[in-house]
């Protein structure tokens, strides 16, 4: 394990908050200090909201845990200030290889056109994640923002109150109770606050369980995704080979379904199946094992009164696919400029309930697509091994056959279809990529990449086309960014916001999602579109 991740990072120290004779009212309470409920904390934050973060852990996690982080995510992290070290440090890979037996059936590239200015994905390990978000929590402190890591205070009783949540938090300096206006809760799959509030999923356990391994090696194997089936060295199984940064593999390997999880753990039994996969020439030290089942369920409803769930703590997908850090993520995206919107009086507060259907919407495409890759990869029946190895046999020689190949359908942002908070597309020609509910895709410019000069409140894009500098509704302001041929030299913008018409209006929520576009600027139709964006005016 690296030493310096063994360091406390925001160590236990006694809170005023102890000693207080009352408890303490803070606006908003983030349970786990996970990459998710960190960066939903920094988004808190960076809008203006006071947050604390408790977790009963004082460093960030052991082991690579979530190493993959798509694109979009990566957008996320770079808005809240951590997106450079992440691609800096992270391993870029666009392109996987799928594998039968030794056989290479076929390869595809996640993100062939260009014009973007994030890679389809970085491997970096979740322990380096975290560290950089709590420096971004730290210099966010030192520039004046209300944002607080507890280390050392585990949460052991909460209770929604209607107008507060209270909590019971227990320390090494002893118990004490606190209160907040609102609970984010992104303690983990084994969510306490979701067992305490007596709360459960819905959906599917798969039986069939994988070893984890990071191992450190010098090895000349390219940078990409490697998925097998079938291969030599784990015969009727499967097998996944990423590289991280540091010298540090990535290795999950298909065990089966009743095996004893300790004794597979254990280093005399894990080493030979490693020396099977990469040959007994091949010198290398193991750093963490780990061994999991598949699990593709989640939570009925994302939010409860004034406590709100995200991240693991919500829904669990299988890991083939990166759709669970990568959907917390997006869940931070969603809920938080939502929550500070409802705080600060600008928004109802039923506008938090489209978070339940955006991100219900999210995390059942991602469910859907785990479940379907889990089935491709552990067939349940002789008939669909038969089915899967035809599918396989096939995609070696035959272009048709490859989109049938599920090694993991990976992670790709969220279109919300059917959003209560979608206005209308009145953009004839439009692209379908760019429709209301769309994230917005980025394009470089003259300026700068676009999603960068986006930021992160409601934004009047127009392109070829005229409108006021400021669109102002009940407080809420939508800031103007005016582009035109001349900011477009390579064409992405033409391709990705007109498409067939010759000019365009967007307006762009906080999360760079699109709320609504119109051909030229409607001020009637934009107000009501930004009335509805934040849940004044229903459909």
């Amino acid at each position: 394990m690296n030493k310096v991740f063994e360091v406390p990072l925001y160590a236990y120290t006694r809170s005023p908050d102890q000693e207080a004779a009352v408890p303490v009212r803070h606006a908003a309470i983030v349970v786990g200090a996970g990459p998710v409920g960190l960066a939903a904390a920094i988004d808190l934050a960076q809008q203006g909201v006071e947050v604390v973060v408790l977790d009963d852990n004082d460093k960030v996690s052991s082991g690579s845990r979530a190493i993959c982080f798509a694109k979009r995510p990566l957008e996320i992290l770079d808005r809240l200030g951590c997106g450079r070290e992440t691609v800096e440090k992270g391993v870029q890979w666009n392109l996987g290889k799928v594998f039968f037996d030794a056989r290479k059936v076929f390869e595809f590239d996640l993100l062939p056109e260009g014009g973007h200015e994030f890679p389809a994905f970085v491997n970096l390990q979740q322990y380096h994640l975290e560290d950089y978000l709590v420096r971004r929590v730290r210099q966010l402190q030192a520039e004046g923002a209300e944002i607080e890591i507890r280390g050392g205070n585990r949460v052991t009783a909460v209770e929604e109150r209607g107008d507060r949540v209270a909590l019971t938090v227990d320390t090494p300096g002893g118990p004490y109770a606190v209160e907040a206006d609102w609970l984010i809760a992104c303690d983990g799959a084994g969510s306490p606050i979701r067992s305490m509030m007596g709360l459960d999923f819905v959906g599917r356990v798969f039986e069939d369980n994988f070893l984890i391994a990071d191992v450190v090696m010098e090895a000349d194997f390219p940078t990409e995704r490697w998925f097998w089936f079938d291969p030599p060295f784990n015969r009727g199984q499967s097998a996944l080979l990423h590289k991280q940064p540091d010298g540090v593999w990535r290795i999950d390997l298909q065990l089966g379904r009743d095996i004893d999880k300790d004794e597979e753990k254990k280093p005399e039994n894990v080493i030979p199946r490693l020396n099977a996969m990469l040959g007994e020439d091949v010198a290398f030290e193991l750093e963490w094992v780990s061994i999991y089942t598949f699990q593709c369920r989640r939570m009925e409803r994302f939010r409860h009164g004034r406590v709100i769930f995200a991240g693991d703590a919500a829904h669990q997908v299988s890991p083939f696919g990166a759709r669970g850090a990568n959907g917390g993520l997006q869940d931070a995206d969603n809920l938080a400029w939502k929550l500070a919107l409802v705080m600060k009086g600008q928004a109802p507060d039923t506008l938090l309930d489209s978070y339940d259907d955006e991100r219900i919407f999210g995390a059942d495409e991602n469910i859907l697509n785990s479940t379907r890759s889990t089935d491709f990869i552990t067939p349940k029946s002789e008939t669909s091994r038969l089915f899967r190895d035809a599918v396989l046999d096939l995609a070696e020689r035959h272009p048709f056959a490859r989109p049938l190949v599920n090694s993991g359908r990976l992670s790709v942002p969220c279109t919300y279809d059917g959003s209560p908070l979608n206005g209308p597309d009145g953009l004839p020609g439009g692209p379908a990529r760019t429709r209301p509910g769309s994230p917005c895709p980025d394009a470089p410019l003259a300026g700068g990449y676009l999603l960068r000069r986006l930021g992160d409140g409601f934004t009047l894009l127009t392109v070829n086309a005229e409108a006021p500098e400021t669109l102002e509704e009940d407080g809420i302001v939508a800031t103007r960014l005016a582009l035109a041929a001349a900011d477009d030299p390579e064409g992405y913008l033409r391709e990705r916001y007109l498409g067939e018409a010759a000019s365009a209006v967007y307006l762009i929520r906080p999360d760079q999602h699109v709320a609504a576009r119109f051909e030229t600027f409607d001020e009637a139709a934009l107000r009501r579109a930004l009335r509805r964006a934040t849940g004044r005016e229903a459909a």
